[in-house]
């Protein structure tokens, strides 16, 4: 059953705020297409006053407030905010679910940045060795500033905390512009940041629309940094607007994966392996391992598996019981990937499995899991980020070839190989263009290990320590230490 969505304004300066323009925007369940709620939407002149509280929370107390407090300060707050996910853990999975679909599978790991922010304590002043005696030198870590954080609708809160934890941890003041799409556990977690006494003005949580609060962030002169997941259309524009002040970004973006699937698997682990990593959210991921790769000794006898293991995901509502694929998060996404679908048969592929509604759902915004073959290269479905449940298949014969078709992609996030051979697994994983790989699995994502992808994909890495390395400027500080004159000009008392 769906959770009451709570009425919640704009958090800035450590309290509830209603936008200047006072806009709202309708609450969707995707499961019963009703609405639900509401949310408020920034606009212009609220990134302006989120901008300005950011900026005085860096500088109050000539910073030692926030920026220049120890990490261990900073970790108290990580630890508190995680416990109070924790214990709100049920209740956020709830609202997550109602809110986008699919449950929160997990919210406390932010921990893990708590312990980086006091292991920056140790790291400050680290020497750095000189060839010159009469020199020394170290270096510093400090906070990059005012960061805007720009986060997706498909893992809400996941996505904030993957931003948040370490912009905090670094010591930056931060604004969360999460998708307007899905963003109600994003509002609650301001709620357990307000709760736990974190300095006014260190968060700040704008939801909006991205032309009316995503672009002023993005553009606005007294941010520092953006860093954004999202679309690579979107991404683009960010970029473009960041490049106008030089500013920094660092871009998440779409993903078009490969999962390569050899003749020496066991086939219904590579079944499920194939499926999970294609349907695992409603196959709302950018990693998504969407392009299956089979070869073609094992194609038929494998495909039949896959189908075999598609008919027996359960599709429903989110709340029931044992529920595998959800609804999509808007009506607009789902009319988006019904057209790719479409698209698809009209260019001559073979819809093997699925491509429509569930037959005993009658309302929603749910699409069965869809299987489709008789794929060429240049298919708009092969080539395309579909963000939902869709699997598209082609052969192969020569490992040289698997890899080829793999690469040939503009994206470059994610990537899978599944083979009994280890060696072969050790050579296709060196040649995948991607900045995440998975052997003999696919979309296990831990936060100790980087994240992140190449060419279309975006830069930059998120979770573990080059996470928290996203929110850090590196100072160099080197002194002279001789008692000696440096003598580089002749002395004028010498002449």
């Amino acid at each position: 059953m769906a959770t009451p969505i709570p009425s919640r304004q704009l958090f800035i300066n450590g309290e509830w705020r209603e936008p200047v323009l006072k806009k709202r925007i309708p609450i969707i369940n995707p499961a019963t297409e009703e609405t639900i709620g509401d949310i408020p939407a920034a606009t212009a002149e609220d990134v302006e006053l989120a901008v300005d509280a950011a900026r005085k929370a860096l500088a109050r107390d000539k910073g030692k407030d926030w920026a220049s407090a120890s990490g261990a300060v900073r970790a108290k707050y990580l630890r508190a905010i995680a416990a109070k996910v924790t214990e709100r853990k049920s209740e956020l999975a709830k609202l997550e679910s109602t809110d986008c679909g699919k449950p929160l599978e997990e919210a406390a790991w932010d921990i893990y940045y708590a312990d980086l922010a006091e292991a920056l304590d140790a790291k400050q002043k680290a020497p750095v060795s000189l060839p010159m005696e009469n020199f020394k030198s170290y270096v510093l870590r400090e906070p990059i500033g005012v960061v805007g954080l720009i986060t997706p609708w498909n893992y809400p809160m996941l996505m904030a905390v993957w931003k948040v934890a370490p912009a905090l941890a670094a010591g930056c003041a931060a604004i969360l512009k999460p998708s307007e799409l899905a963003c109600v556990t994003c509002l609650e977690l301001a709620d357990i940041c307000k709760e736990v006494g974190l300095p006014a003005g260190v968060l700040n949580i704008l939801p909006g629309l991205g032309p009316e609060a995503g672009a002023p962030l993005a553009s606005h002169p007294h941010v520092d940094k953006i860093a954004f997941t999202g679309s690579s259309v979107t991404g683009s524009k960010i970029m473009t607007a960041a490049a106008q002040m030089l500013k920094p970004v660092t871009l998440e973006l779409g993903g078009k994966s490969p999962i390569v699937v050899f003749e020496d698997v066991d086939l219904d682990k590579a079944a499920e392996w194939t499926l999970f990593g294609c349907f695992w959210t409603n196959g709302q991921m950018c990693s998504a391992t969407s392009r299956l790769i089979v070869h073609e000794s094992i194609a038929a006898e494998f495909l039949d598996k896959l189908v075999k293991w598609a008919k027996n995901i359960k599709v429903s509502d989110p709340f029931e019981e044992g529920c595998r694929l959800g609804p999509i998060v808007s009506g607009g996404q789902y009319e988006k990937i019904l057209k790719f679908i479409s698209n698809a048969k009209s260019e001559g592929a073979t819809i093997l499995y699925g491509g429509a509604r569930p037959q005993h759902l009658k309302k929603g915004f749910f699409v069965e899991p869809t299987i489709i073959t008789d794929i060429t290269a240049s298919m708009e479905i092969w080539r395309e980020e579909v963000f939902g449940p869709v699997l598209c298949v082609k052969t192969f014969s020569t490992e040289d070839e698997a890899i080829e078709l793999a690469n040939d992609t503009h994206y470059g996030l994610g990537a899978a190989v599944i083979s009994n051979d280890l060696e072969r697994c050790d050579r296709v994983s060196k040649s995948f263009q991607a900045g995440v790989v998975w052997i003999n699995c696919s979309q296990p994502c831990f936060c100790q290990a980087p994240w992140g992808g190449k060419k279309r994909s975006g830069f930059g890495r998120e979770l573990g320590e080059w996470g928290l390395d996203n929110y850090l400027n590196v100072k160099q500080v080197t002194q002279y230490v001789s008692d000696e004159q440096w003598g580089w000009y002749q002395s004028p008392s010498k002449l």
